[in-house]
């Protein structure tokens, strides 16, 4: 067994450090591509790495692994093991139509198969999500054609119209932040996010082109704020090939026309205004752009990446959500494209989304019954808007309820204004809501949603408001010795922050009752319901309700608000730092960083340097008063973050 952390593990730009690697004898692992590999060949014949014994791996190797490339390296090396990984073989069905048949498919090139673990295992293990696809209708049939969900005809000149082209914008705009759920917030590495980010594949650069001064236009048309970026190279093949494999697009920029190249200069340098980065469409300079737009997509700081052919395979960004489709995809490339999306990162992410706007429906439907099974449909896909809205039958045999009937019992069980009684009740209330949150989490994203969602904002945010109750309860529970059942339930909070209301959502409450002449206690009501549903607005409950009863006739709800917040900010910070004795410039740095990560980091030099003078080898009293001066932060800050009174909110 190897302890790789001990290995010496590089990677490599040029056939010539490969080279200098391959002759090392301490380098242990290397990472490199095919092309490199078989240019190391070429160029040095009867090389004394060739009698190394070696292992090779290749990663998607249903790709660049049955021409000349494959059959060079393994012709010269003489002593190796041979392995190769793919989640979408080629099978003898699949291979279409190669040079030499008995070097067509994946058992061909590497040997008898080892393993599987298709996607319908890894989706049942919960490696992978599911995928949850629209097939949208993009061109109107003419009059006599059989009526179908899409009618995508595949003429150039009807695909890449204007017309066309506006309306797919259009749509994307109008459901960006349904499909990306901009209206759900989790934290991501120390950062407060809200919802995901997407892909856009088309089918050739001219439209790449095209969709992004499109989208461009729209965007600054409807004065939408979205970050959109764009990548390609040159492909042998950038429409669809026989076999559904994506060729590669390496980083040859200068085997493009001009006009592709002077575009992609444009979208690079628009790159650059955005993000203060100096990147090319040339040599190093565009791989590290690639590199550079990798690493925001991953950050989500990208909305939509426009992509030809690049980021569909062998990429993973763990908020990309969303894959909207204006290209011919089967097999392979359908599978490996749609992948981009279904990668975990927690419970708001439930499935991979994919908006089609060509009809993939029979693609789909084969690819997934090559790579899975004939019956791996209703694994790999979700089921139906009217199965979770009404309930279905699973694999075994099994009704599961649906969302109308789940609400149905809730409300008989558990009616509103009546106290929940005994742990027994409470651990059944609590798996109840959390089946009603994960079963609207996925509702969300059908449009016949909207309007049938039974409850109305005000009971769901009182049913809310009593699981945060219980969240909270059981959270803090002190008594060590009474048997709790907070180990045997899991709370949904991920799915309770995705509906929460915002500050901006309480203020026009609150102007609603300014209006008033401050007379609807309806309102106030509302405005109570509306914080304790909400796990980010309960530590500002004081807050809010101190300033509500400063309004008067004359207040300026929006104005006056961020004033009265700014005071009390700065009355309480000074508390902190005067019952502690803490040092006041290291504090309001430490502060204005916390607000400005969007969290408190509670270890490192930078907590120690705002704390009073301590002997540091004062035994226990010293932990226990940092600690203690730790949970005021702490509280301090969940009071004030979020409040839309520092620069660097992101809510």
């Amino acid at each position: 067994m190897i302890d790789l952390k001990k290995v010496q593990q590089i990677g490599n730009r040029s056939t010539k450090i490969l080279q200098k690697q391959l002759e090392d004898d301490t380098t242990r692992i290397i990472v490199t591509t095919i092309q490199k590999l078989s240019e190391f060949v070429k160029k040095n014949k009867n090389h004394p790495a060739f009698q190394k014994h070696l292992v090779l791996i290749f990663d998607e190797c249903h790709r660049s692994q049955f021409g000349d490339m494959h059959k060079l390296i393994v012709q010269n090396f003489k002593n190796y093991h041979l392995f190769g990984f793919t989640g979408t073989p080629i099978f003898a069905k699949n291979a279409g139509r190669k040079t030499n048949p008995d070097f067509c498919t994946t058992e061909q090139a590497f040997g008898e198969k080892l393993h599987t673990y298709t996607i319908v295992d890894a989706i049942n293990d919960g490696n992978v999500l599911p995928f949850r696809i629209d097939y949208i209708n993009t061109i109107k049939a003419k009059e006599g054609m059989t009526d179908k969900e899409v009618q995508a005809i595949n003429t150039e000149e009807a695909l890449s119209s204007s017309e066309r082209v506006s309306n797919v914008v259009t749509y994307i705009l109008e459901h960006f932040e349904q499909k990306t759920k901009r209206n759900s917030f989790y934290d991501l590495k120390g950062q407060r996010l809200n919802g995901f980010n997407s892909m856009f594949a088309v089918a050739s650069i001219p439209m790449a082109k095209k969709y992004y001064l499109e989208l461009k236009k729209q965007l600054e048309e409807k004065n939408k704020n979205l970050t959109i970026a764009t990548i390609y190279s040159f492909a042998a093949n950038e429409e669809d090939t026989e076999d559904g494999i994506l060729d590669d697009e390496g980083f040859e920029t200068e085997l493009l026309d001009q006009s592709s190249r002077e575009f992609l200069d444009f979208a690079i340098n628009e790159y650059n205004k955005k993000f203060k980065t100096n990147f090319s469409s040339e040599g190093n300079g565009f791989q590290d752009y690639y590199k550079d737009l990798s690493d925001r997509v991953k950050h989500r700081e990208i909305d939509i990446l426009i992509v030809v052919n690049m980021f569909l395979t062998g990429f993973d960004a763990t908020t990309l959500n969303t894959l909207w489709v204006d290209k011919n995809l089967k097999q392979h490339g359908l599978i490996q494209a749609f992948s981009r999306t279904n990668r975990i990162l927690n419970s708001v992410k439930t499935y991979g989304n994919i908006v089609c706007f060509r009809d993939l429906e029979q693609e789909t439907n084969d690819a997934i019954a090559l790579f899975g099974d004939k019956n791996a449909t209703g694994i790999v896909l979700l089921k139906s808007y009217e199965d979770y809205y009404y309930g279905y039958e699973d694999n075994n045999g099994k009704k599961q309820l649906g969302y109308e009937e789940r609400i149905a019992l809730l409300i008989q069980k558990y009616p509103l204004g009546e106290q929940i009684i005994g742990e027994k009740a409470e651990e059944d209330f609590i798996v109840s809501l959390g089946n009603i949150l994960r079963l609207r989490n996925i509702l969300s994203s059908f449009d016949k949603f909207e309007g049938n969602e039974i409850l109305s904002e005000r009971d769901f945010q009182d049913y809310t408001g009593m699981y945060v109750d219980l969240y909270q309860k059981y959270k803090t529970q002190g008594d060590a010795e009474k048997e709790s059942i907070k180990d045997d339930i899991v709370f949904e909070m991920e799915l309770v922050k995705q509906v929460e209301v915002n500050i901006d959502y309480i203020l026009m409450l609150v102007s609603k009752y300014h209006q008033s002449n401050c007379t609807d206690k309806e309102i106030l009501g509302n405005i109570d319901k509306a914080i304790k549903s909400s796990l980010a607005l309960r530590s500002k409950k004081d807050l809010i309700n101190e300033f509500i009863e400063r309004i008067n006739t004359n207040t300026n709800v929006n104005d006056d608000w961020k004033k009265f917040v700014k005071e009390q900010e700065e009355i309480d910070l000074k508390r902190l730092i005067e019952e502690e004795n803490l040092n006041e410039e290291e504090t309001r740095k430490f502060i204005n960083n916390s607000f400005r990560d969007g969290q408190v980091k509670t270890n490192g030099t930078d907590i120690e340097k705002i704390l009073p003078p301590m002997r540091r080898f004062g035994g226990g009293n010293r932990s226990e008063k940092k600690q203690i001066i730790i949970e005021k932060v702490l509280r301090f800050f969940e009071k004030y973050y979020g409040l839309n009174i520092h620069n660097s909110d992101e809510n």
